[in-house]
């Protein structure tokens, strides 16, 4: 078994050679900032709920006051954290290194807030809210404010209900940043897969059609995943000490 040292190292010239590198990236990236993921059976998000019966499209509507009381405390969490070192190491790669794109499974908007530039937010974001009656879109940011202070459901002025532009169970993927993230997979030379499972399809999917395309697959994660057994470099570990190291020979050079 290689050791780190020699692995990231593997990784960090597989990046030099690049000239079109796409990361995808999971919960694992942002629970460093505080944001549980969904599946860790001590604190993920689904512990003690039915994903189906508090955060589902069907439930939303006949039950919009369980999805806010469920999301209540990750709204809260979502919105006081902070991009940590993961975050800010692919932002780096993407302004002085090889990453054109970088696909995210998050809704926590940290990679924006990173400095990344093109992210392409697959399960959607916080960043808008959608009133379910007459389709109004809206800036989240007051509202969830609002509902952070009050725990109330938040409406429309029409009445309506409004829902945060995340992908709930039994809804459609944004077709757009589905399409897109799929092109960059089929146009990459390499994939960096960090802090995700791959468990949920379709971008558990992505890594296997960059790889069908000829690009190399680098997997940063803690723990295995069905990607390692033909990805090129597989390093598990914590992306937060990891993600710099690869991104370290792209820092720019400060000049006296």
């Amino acid at each position: 078994m290689q050791k780190l040292d020699q692995l990231i190292a593997r990784a960090q010239a597989i990046l030099r050679a690049s000239r079109h590198a796409v990361a995808l990236t999971g919960a694992g990236v942002s629970t460093p900032s505080g944001i549980p993921d969904f599946r860790s059976p001590a604190s993920g998000v689904w512990s003690d709920h039915d994903p189906f019966e508090v955060a589902s499209l069907f439930a939303f509507r006949h039950r919009p006051e369980a999805f806010y009381e469920w999301i209540y405390p990750l709204a809260h969490k979502t919105l006081a954290a902070m991009p940590n070192a993961a975050h800010t190491a692919l932002a780096l790669l993407e302004k002085h290194g090889p990453l054109k794109a970088l696909i995210t499974q998050n809704i926590d908007m940290l990679h924006n807030r990173a400095g990344s530039g093109n992210v392409l937010e697959i399960h959607g974001h916080m960043r808008l809210m959608t009133c379910v009656r007459c389709y109004g879109e809206y800036e989240a940011s007051v509202y969830l404010k609002t509902f952070l202070e009050t725990g109330e459901v938040p409406y429309c002025h029409c009445g309506g209900v409004l829902k945060p532009n995340v992908i709930l169970f039994g809804e459609q993927l944004p077709v757009r940043i589905l399409s897109a993230s799929k092109k960059q997979a089929r146009s990459c030379d390499v994939m960096i897969v960090a802090g995700s499972s791959l468990e949920v399809a379709p971008a558990g999917d992505l890594p296997a059609l960059a790889k069908s395309c000829g690009a190399q697959i680098i997997v940063v994660n803690q723990s295995e995943t069905h990607v390692d057994e033909f990805a090129d470099v597989v390093i598990h570990a914590d992306v937060v000490d990891v993600l710099p190291q690869l991104a370290e020979p792209f820092q720019p050079v400060e000049r006296a």
